[in-house]
């Protein structure tokens, strides 16, 4: 049996640069994964996938991203070989942290190392890209700009040294529905931010903490609005939903301060939360189990 652990992700800053032709919105944005962990187990043999989950809300079927990415996988490789997977959530669902994205990359990942990794990390984003937005990303395991639909990435050349606080008020949020309720002319970074001069100055959350999104998530769900306002009452650096919502993080310059705004935080509101950290470069995702 293998054990791959899988991700959290956030996004630092979210502008939505047009609509393309297609539908699917252009997107700018600085990515990093957190050390908040689901954890994949792979269990090889037997004639077909099957998936079982803690979580009772994951489908166990073809329209679960994880099966999705098992299947693309072996079609690839030309195997009909069977396959156990069994995911231990953490990472909320529908949260705006990209778990089932994460959870999909762990899978090829998982699948490519099993297999004596006949892909290269190239061809496994190009896979990855078929399944989801997000999967590409996991799948380059660093902080990193994502523009296109989240699919072209460059690593980020600077450090992220901050300690983060996650709110999530456990309502779920749609990505598609969140795009399709869009309007272009009311995003909320009107400061256009460039890469080339986060590259020069580095990211400041003080400065760089927007998202395009929030005007229509926090339009449905005001606690967003508030748990933002509660992070920088209690001392975060910058504050700001991630993705497409619904959770809020905090990022924080040492852990203690994080750790007392979650006990000041969660005592007057309904809500999960969750201390993490930046996880700035590569790091162990696979072992045997």
């Amino acid at each position: 049996m293998m054990k791959v652990l899988s991700p959290a992700k956030i996004n630092l800053f979210l502008q939505v640069t047009g609509k393309r032709s297609d539908g699917f919105h252009q997107l700018f944005s600085l990515m990093c994964c957190l050390d908040l962990f689901d954890i994949i187990y792979l269990q090889f043999g037997g004639k077909k996938i099957e998936i079982e989950s803690s979580d009772p809300q994951l489908p166990l079927d073809e329209a679960n991203i994880v099966h999705k990415a098992a299947t693309l996988f072996l079609k690839s490789l030309e195997s009909t070989d069977g396959l156990n997977i069994r995911i231990e959530k953490s990472i909320p669902i529908a949260a705006g942290l990209g778990g089932g994205s994460s959870n999909a990359a762990s899978v090829l990942i998982g699948l490519n190392q099993h297999y004596g990794c006949p892909f290269s990390r190239g061809e496994l984003m190009v896979m990855g890209l078929e399944i989801g937005a997000d999967v590409p990303f996991f799948l380059f395991q660093k902080p990193a700009f994502a523009s296109g639909v989240g699919e072209k990435l460059e690593a980020y050349p600077g450090t992220l040294p901050y300690h983060v606080l996650l709110l999530n008020p456990m309502v779920e949020v749609h990505t598609a529905e969140v795009f399709r309720n869009l309007n272009l002319r009311l995003t909320k970074c009107k400061k256009k931010i460039t890469k080339p001069s986060l590259k020069q100055s580095g990211f400041d959350p003080s400065l760089h903490s927007c998202n395009d999104l929030e005007s229509v998530t926090i339009a449905k769900y005001p606690v967003i609005a508030s748990l933002k306002k509660q992070l920088l009452k209690h001392g975060a650096l910058g504050a700001l939903m991630s993705g497409s919502g619904p959770t809020v993080f905090g990022l924080f310059s040492d852990p203690h301060t994080a750790s007392e705004a979650r006990q000041a935080i969660g005592r007057s509101t309904r809500l999960n939360a969750y201390l993490a950290d930046i996880i700035d470069g590569t790091f162990p995702t696979i072992s045997d189990y």
